[in-house]
């Protein structure tokens, strides 16, 4: 064949000799190699129809390691001169590319010996490419001839012709582009072609100053992002020629544009151009362009600061700011006009807005001070202007206007952050400023921002706040009585904020020390009657107790301090409230209500959760025996009138059976390698109370408390002994009795336990809960109870306290039981289909969506059918699992319009309040299908969707309106 004169038999057989390559180039030696190489160089000039082959042996040829020296150059001589690329179709053109890249991974020094030879064939090579699965491979065959040296000679503005000619990239890939060549992929590979040497700098930014000038965005952009890009390589020498028309081009854009992104582009580009200029070593005879250029930056924008309109204020704010920000020395350059003008302005305007705009500008600058942390005294602008900058900021603080109050606040915080700025004098008056905002000052949001403010301040000046703020917030909560005796509402506020700050503030150890025993001394006053109280009032100093407790996880000596100051305290006070009425005052049983214990409980998670396992396993031996044994004596002021006997009988205990949610909240969330001692026994009595108390409250902490720790119990025989325990207990009482109820909640919590951890006997309570579905009585409940299943619970079981959480625990729940649950349904009587319907749309509810999307076709009748159901939960939850399918798979939901159609009208005049507003969610949700399924019936979805816009809730009002518009 290869001999032959037909040129078809010709190009089949050198096709058949190049597969064989392919397959085999590895196993060559030197001699075959050069043999095959010199007869695929002479059939380079053989007819156009046989040279595709060629070029495929050739690719294999390239890639055989015992390649002669020499060689390579002979085959691109070859290929450079015979072969027409660009005449060739794509895949010819993609192997010349190949070949070329191969070699210059092996043979770079070779092709070096070409010198500027190898870079103007390649050029002629690439000359007029247009596939975008070439251009990729070519724009890296140029990054490779810049980045590693190869001789461009006086080829350099042929290389850039051949790549620039791309610029802006205007690709849009077709539909079902097998490829994946996505437009973005040519834009940054030719980006890094234009922006990889200062050589292409005289010809490139006349294209990007014009190309800024477009009416495209998209080659604004790109063109602005490619100076940005370029700025990292260029010096003061590329750009110096071209600074007056691009900052014109900058500043042009930023004025009159209404696009954020192209702004945002600008002002990126002008901070690369700045910091590019700080860059450059200057020699003693070179004019200084930072400075000349910030000098014209300063004339454009500085006079527009003082516009009585206030036109192009932010605009210029945005530039200035853009500048300073890359170097230390353009900031001071710019902020020595800048400041001073702002600091005039601010005090010549009398006006509120005006004057936030100003300190909004003012607040820009001193943010990018943050960037090089400390003043320096001797050039710092900022500095000479202390007190200056000070009374304004402080003015603003006084001002009536909230919204200038709030700048002002975040000017404080940044001032504070700025090391040696802010003398004693001015932080003890900043601790002034954020007390009365906090405490005194009528809109929360000031009284919020003071407080967070306060918080990031203590951290930085932990000595400053201990001393003086901590000691009047602690003053103010004891005299508030007195201050706001007219007026209990006021009082309850000023309380209220008092415990906010005093936790706010709580960010250093130091303080956390100062500010905790005031919390618990003012906890304890309540308990014992010296102030009236209510159980908001507890819960509030709860929840402040808490956010100390976050603050202080992160800090291993804060945490242990809190952890042995707050628990034992805090279990002190309620073992003293739970004692019999005759031993206690009225007043300190508001401890015992559900709301308090349930604010406590946070508390001692909080205090746990972080602690080492050393310090946990300390704390646990004095907790575990003090529920179990009454061991009283590690509480401070322990000299309790009776003993503390929680797990015994007796109707008198009913109230320190309620402290087992504070156990519940230490033991469920130590980390899971801390020994719980007597763990067996705490066990059996949690078991036993879950399953025999009359208070609901107390049978659900029981329960939860033990499946925490059926959770993280090691698996084994001792597991395997209470389990069967609890099962043995659970299972009569459910069968028959007054307790069933205390028994279901049991197993639910202690399903949950096990799916969690994906415990083999997982399966058979999950059984026993979908037989339990068809009881008439417990069905209702056990339908509700899938949801907890499979939603986050926030006190027990979730990864936060050391839970033992199986990832997509969830999907395996759906694959196990869902299909039983259909099965369920369609076997289950008409007075209890509702239960297995509404499990149902509680498992679907709680799964990841693309899940839920993949086994739609086959669930979607029985969603459907759970719309008809009368229960108002089930109809809930169904519509709020429709929703989002709507949206993620509308194909699939095209099939069943009329239906949902239907469906969703008829919901909207629903008695329930909740379940109109889903349903009118959905009615919207609808118009994400295809416009051609939704045509026949648009006129009659926007009759039936005016009836709710005179609903008597604004709420559904307000759905409707957005539905109705819609369609």
């Amino acid at each position: 064949c290869l001999e032959n004169a037909d040129t078809r038999m010709r190009g089949r057989g050198i096709q058949l000799l190049s597969q064989v390559l392919f397959q085999c180039y590895s196993h060559l030696q030197e001699k075959e190699v050069l043999h095959l190489v010199l007869f695929y160089e002479s059939r380079l000039q053989d007819h156009h129809l046989v040279i595709p082959s060629v070029l495929q042996g050739l690719r294999a040829l390239s890639m055989c390691e015992v390649l002669a020296p020499g060689l390579a150059v002979s085959v691109l001589k070859a290929i450079f001169q015979e072969v027409h690329v660009q005449s060739l179709l794509q895949l010819d053109r993609y192997t010349v590319y190949s070949i070329i890249t191969n070699f210059m991974g092996t043979r770079e020094e070779e092709l070096k010996g070409l010198g500027a030879d190898f870079t103007f064939g390649f050029i002629q090579v690439m000359d007029g490419e247009k596939d975008p699965r070439n251009l990729l491979v070519a724009f890296q065959i140029v990054r490779d001839l810049i980045a590693k040296n190869y001789a461009l000679g006086p080829f350099v503005e042929e290389l850039f012709e051949v790549t620039s000619c791309y610029f802006p990239i205007d690709f849009t890939p077709p539909p079902n582009d097998p490829h994946g060549i996505q437009r973005e992929d040519l834009i940054l590979s030719l980006r890094a072609v234009l922006a990889s040497t200062p050589q292409f700098a005289e010809f490139l930014l006349p294209l990007l100053i014009e190309k800024m000038d477009s009416d495209l965005q998209s080659a604004k952009l790109d063109s602005l992002q490619t100076l940005t890009a370029c700025c990292a390589i260029y010096g003061q020498k590329e750009l110096q020629e071209f600074l007056p028309s691009l900052w014109s081009s900058l500043r042009r854009e930023v004025f009159q544009t209404a696009s954020e992104k192209v702004e945002a582009e600008c002002l990126a580009a002008l901070h690369a151009l700045s910091a590019c200029l700080s860059r450059s070593v200057l020699s003693s005879d070179t004019e200084d362009l930072l400075d000349s250029f910030l000098s014209s930056i300063l004339q454009d924008c500085r006079h527009h600061l003082c516009e009585p309109d206030m036109k192009l204020v932010w605009p210029s704010a945005k530039l200035l700011q853009a500048a300073a920000g890359a170097s230390l020395r353009a900031y001071h350059h710019i902020t020595h006009s800048v400041l001073p003008l702002l600091l005039e302005q601010y005090n010549k305007h009398s006006q509120s807005s005006q004057r936030r705009t100003i300190l909004e500008m003012l607040l820009g600058f001193l943010e990018l001070q943050q960037k090089w942390g400390h003043v320096e005294e001797d050039e710092s602008p900022l500095l000479s202007l202390q007190t200056s900058v000070c009374s304004v900021v402080f003015s603003a603080l006084t001002d009536p206007s909230v919204q200038l109050q709030l700048v002002g606040i975040r000017a404080l915080t940044v001032l504070g952050s700025l090391q040696g700025f802010l003398s004693p004098s001015d932080l003890e008056l900043v601790v002034d400023h954020l007390i009365r905002l906090a405490l005194h000052e009528e809109d929360s949001q000031s009284s919020e921002a003071a407080m967070e403010a306060a918080g990031s301040l203590a951290l930085m000046y932990p000595k400053v706040f201990s001393g003086f703020m901590v000691p009047r917030l602690e003053e103010e909560l004891q005299s508030g009585r007195s201050l706001w005796e007219k007026n209990s509402q006021d009082l309850c506020s000023l309380q209220q904020r008092c415990l906010q700050a005093l936790a706010a503030v709580s960010t250093h150890t130091s303080i956390v020390r100062k500010t905790v025993p005031v919390l618990l001394q003012h906890l304890q006053k309540m308990q014992k009657g010296s102030e009236a109280t209510n159980s908001q009032d507890l819960v509030s100093v709860c929840q402040s107790l808490h956010r100390v407790a976050l603050q202080c996880q992160q800090d291993a000596e804060g945490c242990w301090y809190y952890h042995q100051t707050v628990v034992p305290c805090l279990l002190a006070m309620a073992v003293q409230a739970s004692m019999p009425e005759s031993t206690q005052p009225p007043v300190g049983k508001a401890l015992l209500e559900e709301d308090v214990l349930a604010a406590m409980v946070p508390v001692i998670s909080a205090a746990t959760t972080h602690l080492n396992p050393e310090l946990a396993a300390q704390s646990v031996s004095h907790v575990v025996p003090l529920f179990l044994d009454g061991e009283v004596s590690f509480l401070p002021q322990n000299n309790f009138p009776c003993s503390f006997h929680p797990f015994k009988d007796g109707e008198c205990l009913e109230g320190q059976r309620r402290l087992v949610a504070l156990l519940m909240a230490f033991v469920c969330s130590l980390p899971r390698n801390v020994a719980i001692p007597q763990q067996e026994q705490l066990l059996q009595e949690l078991l036993a109370l879950s399953c025999s108390c009359n208070c609901p409250f107390t049978a659900i902490t029981a329960a939860k408390c033990f499946a925490g720790l059926v959770n993280k119990h090691p698996a084994g025989k001792q597991l395997d002994e209470i389990l069967q325990l609890a099962m043995d207990r659970m299972e009569p009482i459910l069968v028959e009795g007054p307790c069933r109820t205390q028994a279901l909640t049991l197993m639910l919590w202690v399903t949950k336990a096990l799916v969690l951890r994906y415990h083999p006997l997982s399966s058979h309570l999950t059984d026993k809960l979908l037989a339990l579905l068809g009881d008439i009585e417990l069905g209702p409940a056990v339908a509700d109870g899938f949801s907890l299943l499979m939603a986050e619970t926030p006190d027990v079981l979730h990864k936060g306290c050391h839970a033992d959480v199986r990832i997509m625990f969830r999907q395996r729940f759906f694959t196990d039981n869902v299909p039983k649950l259909v099965q369920g349904f369609h076997g289950a009587g008409p007075d209890v289909k509702a239960n297995y319907l509404k499990a149902l749309s509680q498992v679907l509810n709680h799964l990841p969506k693309p899940v839920l999307v993949t086994e739609l076709p086959t669930l979607l009748s029985l969603l459907l059918e759970a719309l008809s159901c009368s229960d108002r939960v089930v109809q809930l939850s169904t519509l709020n699992c429709l929703q989002p399918l709507l949206l993620e798979a509308p194909q699939i939901m095209s099939l069943h319009i009329d239906t949902l159609v239907t469906k969703f009208l008829s919901l909207t005049s629903s008695p329930t309040m909740a379940v109109r507003i889903a349903a009118l969610r959905c009615a919207h949700a609808l118009t994400c299908l295809p416009t051609v399924v939704l045509l026949p019936y648009k006129a009659r979805v926007i009759r039936a969707l005016a009836k709710p816009l005179d609903d008597k809730k604004r709420l559904v009002r307000k759905e409707a309106v957005a539905a109705r518009g819609e369609w």
